[in-house]
């Protein structure tokens, strides 16, 4: 299964922000989201990712003037992407060794989705399921 699968249907917009957003305006529209992460854009194109962890290194190293900053000085970058013909187990895969919670999802240069680990998990977790299920089903019928 690819991660096209998985976004197949998705009909979101992504919450993203500019570079040159502040880190106080990035960490606000994170917090009214209720999301840990979101893509840096610019001009259509994924330049890095602002998480919650990239604001708590930020606040640690700089104290309360980290949230003056621009987001370009403070996200993760280059971004860790993979397009929507990847494996889902080989974005979990990468998500793992990467210690990363969330990837872009890119085709050409335009990012066309976002995903979490959550969503990969639920997906194989789905998986498991059904196999288990078939697994009962063959086995009671024998």
């Amino acid at each position: 299964m690819t991660i096209a699968r998985i976004i197949a249907g998705r009909n979101q917009s992504i919450v993203h922000c500019a570079p040159e957003t502040t880190v106080r305006e990035a960490a606000g529209l994170l917090a009214e989201q209720r999301i840990g992460a979101m893509p840096v854009l610019e001009r259509q194109r994924v330049v890095g990712i602002f998480s919650e962890r990239d604001l708590l290194y930020a606040i640690a190293r700089d104290a309360a003037v980290a949230l003056l900053h621009e987001v370009r000085k403070v996200m993760t970058t280059p971004p860790i992407t993979v397009g929507p013909e990847t494996d889902v187990l080989a974005a979990l895969s990468l998500m793992t060794r990467r210690r990363i919670r969330h990837l872009p999802v890119v085709e050409g240069d335009e990012m066309v989705a976002f995903v979490s680990i959550g969503d990969l998990v639920k997906y194989r977790i789905d998986q498991v399921e059904t196999e288990a299920r078939a697994m009962r089903e063959y086995i009671t019928a024998a």
